[in-house]
């Protein structure tokens, strides 16, 4: 019998937090708070819009741990982290919301989201359409669909739920397998290739790459993980690459607004980005 892996244990992990959650909020009252939740902010359009300028479409990650990686940052307010990035020239937020192996809650992506106004995507494990609903109930703008997570029909059920509630949405692969699987089964312009195995969690930007050319030009490819500095921003955007979400090298950062402009904005570095002491 194999050794499950990471991914493996927090998709087991969701189907039971999904179990537990239900228990406490029925889905027809999740339902009712998703109606009632502030209008989504436009997320997709926000990343599309600024990449069409050959500029930089960041999605800024706040992350306060990793299982490959344990706790990230300690000074750790989300409120804060989002502000220091909009004044960086984030376009989106990404807010972990993963419990057991991020250290992420719900209440990080409302903190985050009520103290900017940018789109907010809720970062974590789509196993179940209660989660969707879950994260339009939060004010999250986008959701994200892991294709090594869910099989074709589940994948499909996830994204119809999702458009139904206003919602985006953010395919990830992570090889050719998988892109192929996402460009058949959902019609969303984003598609975001993870440089990180999710089973392994070893990082290689050469995944980017290696798919880009299979990515038609009316989706938008988004490059996810190990843009760690100056260079890999520049490969990227040597290959026509202009979306990027990043979380570790922003989240090491005394200053994570600032170290967003240094990455991406090199010329514009400005001293409106404060220190978060």
């Amino acid at each position: 019998m194999s050794v499950p892996t990471v991914l493996e244990k927090i998709i087991a992990r969701k189907f039971q937090e999904v179990a537990e959650r239900s228990a406490r909020v029925s889905l027809a009252e999740l339902e009712r708070l998703a109606k009632a939740a502030d209008a989504p902010r436009g997320f997709a359009n926000a990343l599309i819009e600024q990449a069409k300028r050959k500029q930089p479409a960041v999605i800024a990650e706040i992350k306060k741990a990793s299982p490959s990686k344990g706790v990230i940052r300690e000074n750790f307010v989300p409120a804060d982290i989002a502000v220091s990035y909009e004044k960086g020239g984030a376009t989106c937020l990404s807010v972990l919301t993963d419990v057991d192996y991020f250290q992420g809650a719900d209440e990080y992506l409302q903190q985050a989201r009520a103290a900017v106004s940018l789109p907010v995507i809720r970062k974590d494990f789509m196993v179940d359409p209660y989660q969707i609903f879950e994260a339009r109930a939060l004010g999250a703008d986008c959701v994200l669909l892991i294709v090594s997570a869910l099989d074709d029909v589940k994948m499909a059920e996830l994204a119809s739920v999702a458009k139904d509630v206003g919602l985006d949405v953010l395919v990830e692969v992570h090889d050719g397998d998988e892109l192929e699987r996402a460009l058949k089964t959902l019609d969303t312009p984003l598609v975001g290739v993870n440089n990180r195995n999710l089973h392994t969690f070893e990082v290689s930007l050469e995944t980017t790459l290696d798919l880009l050319p299979r990515i038609p030009r009316e989706r938008l490819a988004i490059t996810e993980s190990g843009i760690l500095n100056r260079a890999d921003v520049e490969l990227m955007e040597i290959n026509e690459v202009y979306s990027f979400l990043v979380g570790e090298a922003f989240m090491r950062a005394p200053h994570p607004g600032l170290e967003l402009q240094r990455l991406f904005f090199p010329d514009q570095v400005k001293k409106t980005v404060q220190p978060l002491d």
